[in-house]
């Protein structure tokens, strides 16, 4: 699969894909502006082996919680326009949060298709039943976008709904996660992505019962991308947590008490996902690994991206097979012919792309399978390469 797309390398269960998340720029961001926050992030991303970048929809959610919110909602640009910014200026597909909650719905889907040239949407429901929303619901979006040729979604799974005092709370004597993401995939529905993992254990019982209820009705499981944000401090924990993820209360002693809050926030993190593999093991669900920041602090963003590499090695290994990641410079040195327009793959699997101009490089860089910045005229990438001798 040296040129597939993000929606091959989501619905490919024998490769395991790994996603970048980013927030666009606040609304009214002027469009030079907005350019300038989108390669800033694709720089300090660029080191980065990943598949592409997930860029949300940001809603103020009102009704999501009691609480306060602990950061001041700020409005964003939409989520498409700023996907299509980053997908020209990196060569690397984005998958597209939308948020049902638009009565603008129906065009939002046409603008993000015909004219950003996006196939992936992850379709996400209003934070809240209560309250009074616009726009479709999540069963009537996912028809739409069925409707649309081309076009392709996935939904969000939350393992919080899926532990016993969730269902107790509703009411049931079993949590039924497992159930809406079933009725998801049949209604279309081709991956998930979960939301910030802070407690290994209700994800692991949503996992194995959604492996299970697949089983029953004899069809295959979707991808599901586990989804992991580190953290630095009380206030961000405190923002994910209205968010409604999980965080034990000795995971956030844990953190806010060591010496470097956001190293141990990785260590722990990486600790969640072994055990997650090590309980799943053989339930045959594929798996991915998104990353974020969800907050603007430099030590959470910086943490994010040792964390995405650190959890792309620990699911790599877990394959039993070699694997490498690789920089690779594609444009021929100056002075040096070009030997080809194509990709050559030598005795160690490493592949080699020579072209003669620099829009050829690029093309051939993406069709290789990896995503390319130019740096000082020479495009450079970095990609995951499976089935090569380890090295890092």
């Amino acid at each position: 699969m040296a040129d597939a797309s993000i929606l091959e390398r989501l619905a490919n269960p024998s490769r395991p894909v790994f996603l970048l998340g980013d927030v666009p720029p606040g609304e009214g961001t002027p469009p030079g502006k907005c350019q300038q926050i989108a390669d800033k992030f694709l720089q300090r991303s660029r080191v980065l082996a990943s598949d592409g970048f997930i860029v949300y929809d940001i809603q103020d959610e009102p009704g999501r919680s009691d609480i306060d919110r602990p950061f001041p909602f700020r409005k964003v640009m939409d989520s498409s326009a700023h996907a299509a910014m980053l997908a020209r200026s990196s060569g690397r597909e984005c998958l597209v949060y939308k948020c049902v909650a638009d009565p603008d719905f129906d065009e939002w889907l046409r603008v993000a298709k015909n004219d950003h040239g996006h196939s992936a949407i992850n379709v996400v429901g209003r934070a809240s039943s209560e309250g009074k929303y616009e726009g479709p619901s999540i069963a009537e979006a996912m028809e739409k976008v069925n409707a649309q040729e081309g076009m392709h979604f996935g939904c969000v799974c939350i393992a919080e709904r899926h532990t016993l005092e969730a269902a107790k709370a509703r009411g049931k004597t079993y949590p039924s996660e497992h159930l809406n993401m079933l009725r998801k995939q049949k209604a279309g529905a081709e991956w998930f992505i979960s939301q910030a993992v802070y407690d290994a254990e209700p994800t692991i019982r949503l996992l194995k019962d959604y492996a299970a209820i697949c089983k029953q009705a004899g069809v295959t499981p979707r991808k599901v991308v586990l989804t992991f944000a580190p953290v630095s401090r009380a206030k961000t924990i405190n923002f994910i947590k209205w968010l409604g993820v999980c965080v034990p209360k000795e995971a956030e002693e844990l953190i806010l008490n060591a010496d470097k809050p956001v190293d141990k926030s990785v260590e722990f993190l990486c600790g969640i996902l072994r055990r997650i593999l090590t309980e799943c093991v053989g339930v045959g669900i594929p798996l991915g690994i998104s990353c974020e920041s969800v907050s603007i602090f430099k030590s959470e963003i910086d943490g994010c991206h040792t964390l995405f590499r650190r959890l792309q090695e620990i699911l790599l290994d877990t394959r039993g097979s070699p694997w490498n990641v690789q920089w690779i410079e594609v444009m021929p040195r100056a002075g040096r012919a070009a030997a080809s327009t194509g990709g050559d793959v030598d005795e160690d699997g490493k592949i080699a792309v020579a072209t003669n101009n620099a829009a050829q490089d690029a093309y051939a860089l993406i069709k290789a399978g990896f995503a390319g910045v130019v740096l000082g005229g020479a495009v450079v990438s970095f990609g995951v390469v499976l089935g090569g001798s380890k090295r890092r």
